[in-house]
């Protein structure tokens, strides 16, 4: 009985949220276009817009190894209620690699000042992973910048901060992925190459966002995939209740890379959020 609950539970999952495949994924990240580039010394990002006419403009921030384009089923079920820019951080991405690496305020000042220049807000920041640590400072130093703030999958685990540690914790979320994750992750990480992922890596650990949170005025979305190993529960959870204004969601059956393998459901969690805090 026990285990045909099981199959009707998980039978139930792949109707709502039906597995993605190469081709979606290629699809979904097509772009005409390079983007536009900001550079500010030895640092330059490159950010992509799609203006789809709505009121309110989400500004993605991905992780460690990645780019805006790991965002592109998210941006596609985004762009149904809102604009969407999204960005490539310094090294990462389109963006070349720079000789230093920039703190995480450093970079919360960096992307600033290219909004400012480029897409001038309020916007609604969105942040995956080391991205949330991005945008965590983002939003504290430029409120005027950032209406409100969603962290999904918000690093780095305190009761897990060393470098292999968190490693171990990413390679068991790719192997737990579909394939098509896996390989989407493992492409990006060898395209940011190791010693800048390293490099960027060593800062990621130096940032505590446990001393930012507290400091976040807006109305801020905490969200994790129920499946990560990277960002545990109880970790995600003290994270949103540090943040006076935030909610905790979790996105059913996803795990670390919520924003692939359920664009679905994290995008309504998404939605839902913006709708209440209208």
């Amino acid at each position: 009985m026990i285990d045909e609950n099981r199959r009707i539970v998980r039978a139930w999952r792949r109707l709502r949220h039906p597995r993605i495949g190469g081709r979606d994924w290629r699809q979904a990240n097509a772009v005409d276009d390079e983007g536009a580039r900001f550079t500010s010394g030895d640092h330059t990002l490159v950010l992509h817009h799609w203006d789809a006419g709505h009121e309110h403009t989400i500004v993605l921030v991905h992780g460690i190894g990645m780019g805006q384009q790991y965002f592109g089923l998210l941006r596609k079920a985004l762009l149904k209620h809102a604009n969407v820019a999204a960005v490539d951080l310094p090294g990462f991405g389109s963006s070349p690699e720079p000789d230093a690496s920039l703190s995480m305020p450093q970079l919360a000042r960096l992307l600033g000042e290219a909004l400012d220049k480029m897409l001038p807000g309020p916007v609604v920041a969105l942040g995956h992973s080391m991205g949330t640590q991005v945008v965590a400072e983002l939003a504290v130093a430029r409120p005027d910048l950032v209406s409100r703030v969603v962290l999904i999958a918000p690093t780095v685990n305190d009761d897990e901060r060393s470098a292999w540690k968190q490693v171990v914790r990413l390679l068991q979320d790719l192997l737990n992925d579909p394939p098509i994750v896996a390989f989407l992750g493992m492409k990006m990480y060898a395209k940011a190459g190791p010693r800048w992922f390293l490099k960027k890596f060593g800062t990621m650990l130096e940032h505590r966002l446990e001393d930012v949170a507290p400091r976040i005025t807006q109305p801020t979305l905490v969200m994790r995939g129920e499946g990560d190993v990277v960002c545990p529960e109880p970790w995600v959870r003290s994270v949103s209740e540090m943040i006076p204004n935030a909610t905790m969601r979790t996105a059913e059956g996803k795990g670390h890379e919520a924003m692939i393998t359920g664009s679905k459901p994290v995008s309504e969690l998404v939605e839902e959020f913006l709708r209440e805090h209208a």
